[in-house]
């Protein structure tokens, strides 16, 4: 009987020895297995929570390369001829000496500003915008061009028209100077206005107003004056019924410069 016990007590120490034999064989311990009084509960194992934290090292981290700064210079750049959008004619001609765009632009505005119905429409207003667009398609602003069809100075005026302000209305305008130049012109726009209005509208208001034209290219009084500047009155009231401008793409310059104009710069 007593070597019954004793057998059952060596098969118990037999079966215990495996069960904490089992963590000796994992190699990721890297150790040699201990001795232990109860069996490990599976909340022991490492987790990557336990992992020790590295630890931080006296070296200073090495610094972000700063975002170089481009200087920006505040002194305006000069635009670039390319925006000068106006070409002489090839086979025109200078004669004299040209006269500074300054004080083209002080002639503009004043012949702009000029009423010239003082009693028949003395609502009739020009504005500058029109006239200096006008003045820089048709010359740049050179007083002192003559292009090969007739057209002369700074609102290239031909001899005919000239003839017809003067005679109109008793005038003697001498475009060969650039002040002249410009009033006999602003006068012939006005002239324009008035004729371009009683043949299609019937108005008196006279208003040259761009918020007045739904496009650059629709029938209206400003888009009608701009293109019987060039075309010539008759010329335009023959679309008048279909609406259409015998020369859309010079209205529509105009308008643009009107807008914009490299002349701005002066």
């Amino acid at each position: 009987m007593r070597v019954r016990l004793m057998a059952a007590a060596a098969v118990l120490v037999v079966v215990a020895g495996c069960g904490l034999g089992g963590r000796g064989d994992d190699k990721a311990e890297g150790s040699a297995p201990v001795a232990v009084t109860a069996p490990s509960s599976p909340s022991e194992e490492p987790t990557p929570e336990d992992s020790p934290t590295p630890e931080e090292t006296t070296s200073s981290p090495t610094p972000k390369p700063k975002p170089s700064k481009t200087k920006v210079s505040k002194t305006p750049t000069t635009p670039p001829e390319g925006v000068n959008n106006f070409e002489v004619s090839p086979c025109h001609t200078t004669e004299g000496t040209e006269v500074s765009k300054t004080k083209v632009k002080a002639a503009l505005k004043t012949a702009a500003g000029k009423i010239y119905w003082t009693h028949e429409a003395p609502t009739l207003k020009l504005n500058y915008p029109l006239v200096k667009a006008i003045a820089w398609h048709e010359s740049g602003w050179q007083s002192n061009v003559f292009n090969c069809d007739g057209g002369q100075g700074l609102m290239q005026l031909m001899p005919e028209t000239v003839d017809m302000i003067n005679n109109r209305f008793g005038l003697s305008y001498n475009v060969s100077k650039y002040q002249e130049n410009a009033t006999a012109g602003a006068n012939y726009l006005a002239w324009l206005t008035r004729y371009m209005s009683q043949k299609q509208f019937g108005e008196k208001t006279y208003d040259l107003s761009a918020s007045k034209c739904k496009t650059h290219s629709s029938w209206c009084l400003l888009n009608l004056v701009i293109s019987a500047y060039q075309a010539g009155p008759d010329a335009v009231l023959q679309n008048a019924k279909t609406k259409k401008l015998p020369n859309p793409a010079y209205v529509d310059s105009v308008r643009s410069l009107m807008s914009s104009c490299f002349c701005d710069r002066y």
